[in-house]
């Protein structure tokens, strides 16, 4: 808990920073992604938060709140899975790569990984050449995880 504690502490300084708070309704969402080894839906982060907190937190605010965090760069959205996950890059202080996600479709955990902005200018490149313009360099891949694949066996 004490790393949870380490990385709120740096995520409220961080709103701060851009005149933002993070509340304890913020926190209660960020702290559960952050406890969380896999990517969770808005409605379960609510079940999350609803089953830790004394008060009920309903699905809207849940919504709101991940709009929040996704805008000050806490959390990111994978559009793939209509899931959200902590950013694993919230306590550095130094510039990071663009992300890719590789998400496990068996059990969804998820791991970010970084790009080098070579290869999204490469990609960048190729989607203008087809006559098409990229909206977002985030890239997220399916893939299944060691655990799942050695379960299997």
């Amino acid at each position: 808990m004490d790393h949870v504690d380490r990385v709120i502490g740096h995520a409220e300084r961080q709103c701060k920073a851009h005149g933002a708070r993070l509340t304890v309704k913020r926190k209660q969402v960020l702290s559960a992604l952050l406890l969380s080894d896999k990517a969770l839906s808005a409605y379960e982060l609510v079940r999350f938060c609803n089953s830790q907190c004394d008060e009920s937190m309903p699905a809207m605010s849940v919504y709101r709140i991940l709009e929040f965090l996704e805008n000050e760069n806490l959390v990111h959205k994978l559009s793939l899975a209509n899931k959200y996950v902590a950013c694993s890059h919230i306590s550095c202080s130094h510039a990071h790569s663009v992300p890719q996600f590789l998400i496990c479709q068996q059990c969804s955990k998820v791991k970010e990984i970084a790009i080098e902005p070579a290869t999204i200018e490469e990609l960048r490149a190729s989607v203008d050449d087809a006559g098409f313009k990229l909206v977002s360099t985030q890239l997220e891949m399916n893939c299944v995880c060691t655990s799942c694949i050695e379960q299997a066996a």
